[in-house]
Formats: C-alpha cells, structure tokens, sequence
C-alpha cells in the first residue's frame, strides 16, 4: 500500500521548524508507546495525531503515526514538591518541560521498532493524518465526528452494517452525555442499501427524541459549519414514527406523552395479539432449552393460546376461554394458572402428560 510520506525536512534537519518535538531518551520507547518532549511555543492535546520517520539500517524508511494519550508538565532536575516554591522565589534554578505520551497507531511498512531518541515528531494533518489513522484504508467511510482541532474523524462502514462486524459502543456518562442523539444523523453512507434499512430506536430519557422531525431551533450557527466540515446534512428526519407506551388505565390507550400531542402511536399487544402472535416464550430466558421440563409446558400454552387467539372476535382485543372473557394481562395470567394444574385424574388441560406437578 503506497503512503503519504511526511513532508520534507526544512532548515536544521535536528530541530526543523515545522517539528512540535523530538522523542525523548529518559523514558522507553516501544514499537507501541512512546514520549515526545514538545519544544518551547508548541503544544500537543489529548487525540491529537502526529508522526515521525525512521531510517534502518537497511536503508529503509518507516512511517510511524500515533495518538497523542497523555500529556503532562514540570520541572526538570527537582526532587521535592515543595521546591516548586523556590523556584517561584528564583532561589533553585529550573527549566519547565512539557511531554506527550503517543500510542502507536500503523507503522508503514509494518516493522514494529521503536522510534530512537532524538527524531524529529511532527503533528499530522491532511493526508498523513488519515493514513496515521487508516482512514485511507476505508472502503466505507462513515463521518462520527471532528476531533479537537477541526479534523474530521470517520467509522468503517464495513463494522457497522455486517459485512466485517456489526457493533459500536458509544462511551458516556448515563443521561447527560445525550449519546442517542450524537448517533443519529444523515448519511449516504449506506448507498442503495439505505433504501432497506430502518433504525430502531429505544429513547427512556425525556422525550427530546420525539422531534427528530421538526427543525432544531437552539441549533447554533456555527454547528451548521461542523456539519458542513464532516460533509453531512442538516436536516430533519422526515420518514420517521414515533411510538409510546399508553396511559395507565385509559379506556382509549392513548400515547403516555407530555410534549407532543399529535404523531405518535401508542405502542402495545393486546391480550389477542399476545395469544395469537405467541409471544408467551418471550417471558422465559431459556424457553428453548430442551434440557428444561417446563419448556414442554411452554410449548403447549402457547400453541393453546394461539388458537384462542385467533378464535377471538371483536375489536377490543380480549379472547374468550371457556365463557370467560379475557381483557387484561393479569387475567390471562389466572386462566393460564388454571389450566395447567392437574384435575382429578392428575392431568392438567394445558399441560403435557408427562410432565410432573411441580413443573
């Protein structure tokens, strides 16, 4: 795979102007971490990416690209905490030093070695930073985001829709790190595909996500210019629905919603759905484990309660076992209870033969 390879160096080649640092000798450096000391006037943040070369002795040149993990500051040559008030008071001589700790992101061509004291560490930008993150190596590459300074950060499609894997895990404080939101976007990422593909989303925190199809008013102008920079939309979602659970004891099942009174859906099964959709096996963790007994008797009832199911008439959603009209959940639960315990002859309507009482 060709790279880009780092610009050249300019002006002294041990301290060229366009370098934020060198790497250090007081601390090891492994093909996987290692520590730049940053010159005067130049800084390094967290997630920034840099990049350095490498001659062996073979003549060939590495490319070696990190990510910035750590950075930390102070004085050089003292051995107390307390002497940093001497050195305010001008009585101990120091010099303030400023260290990055990079993890190694690739390594082009990939020969893992460390780099050597001393060579030249420049930030990434551009090209050499995609390739620094195997950006450049993406088939499907799918915009999550700008790091700190601006530069547009990418997902591989290929982890996400199936093809490699299909997983993310989005890190943040539960509730206020508004992670559902920052997950939902416009994208022409997925192609042709996009046409078959629906987001399922569970929202159990306020009800902000009811109105992915209205505009953001609080959207602040400069947002719009982020956006812009991952080459992403700004829009409403317009094939979209919302649904919610209904009101407790409302006759009429409305959507138990405070903020939007019109366009969602409340979202429910019937006691009929329930029989007929057989969703009874969906109460178990291991209903399919054959080496349970109950799962027979899971089996049963639910064939059982399919047929009454789709016996039932009406639009009110109940069934009718023996004369008795069932309308609530508790009350199917009762006849179930009836059903499967054992008559006189020790067998019980909706229980298999040979399974005991106590199952």
């Amino acid at each position: 795979m060709e790279t880009s390879p780092l610009p050249p160096l300019t002006g002294d080649p041990n301290v060229p102007a366009d370098a934020v640092g060198l790497v250090i000798g007081t601390e090891d450096a492994t093909p996987l971490e290692f520590w730049v000391a940053l010159r005067p006037g130049f800084f390094l943040q967290l997630d920034d990416v840099v990049a350095l070369t490498r001659e062996l002795p073979d003549g060939r040149t590495l490319q070696i690209y990190g990510v910035v993990s750590q950075v930390r500051t102070r004085h050089d040559g003292l051995r107390f905490d307390s002497d940093v008030f001497l050195v305010a008071d001008g009585v101990l001589p120091a010099e303030v030093s400023e260290a990055a700790q990079i993890q190694v992101t690739a390594i082009e061509p990939e020969v893992f070695v460390p780099p050597r004291p001393g060579e030249v560490v420049r930030k990434a930008s551009g090209e050499v930073r995609r390739v620094a993150l195997q950006f450049d190596r993406m088939s499907n590459a799918l915009p999550c985001g700008l790091s700190r300074d601006g530069e547009p950060s990418f997902l591989n499609v290929d982890f996400i829709d199936g093809t490699k894997g299909a997983h993310i895990n989005i890190s943040g404080v539960s509730g206020v790190a508004t992670k559902t939101s920052y997950a939902m976007f416009h994208s022409a990422a997925l192609g042709p595909e996009a046409h078959n593909t629906r987001a399922l989303v569970f929202n159990v925190k306020g009800e902000d996500l009811l109105f992915l199809d209205h505009a953001n008013t609080d959207l602040a102008a400069d947002q719009h210019e982020r956006y812009r920079a991952l080459g992403l939309p700004v829009g409403t979602f317009n094939d979209v629905a919302f649904f919610a659970p209904p009101r407790r004891d409302d006759p009429e099942a409305a959507p138990q919603v405070g903020s939007r009174g019109a366009g969602v859906t409340s979202f429910f099964w019937t006691v009929r759905d329930f029989c007929s959709l057989e969703l009874l096996p969906f109460l178990f963790a291991d209903a399919e484990d054959d080496r349970s007994q109950y799962t027979m008797v899971v089996a049963t009832v639910t064939a059982e309660l399919r047929r009454v199911g789709l016996a039932a008439t009406g639009t009110d959603g109940a069934i009718v076992v023996d004369g008795n009209r069932i309308t609530t959940f508790e009350a199917l639960v009762r006849t179930i209870e009836a059903k499967v315990q054992p008559d006189d002859a020790g067998e019980g309507a909706w229980a298999p033969r040979a399974v005991g009482i106590g199952t």
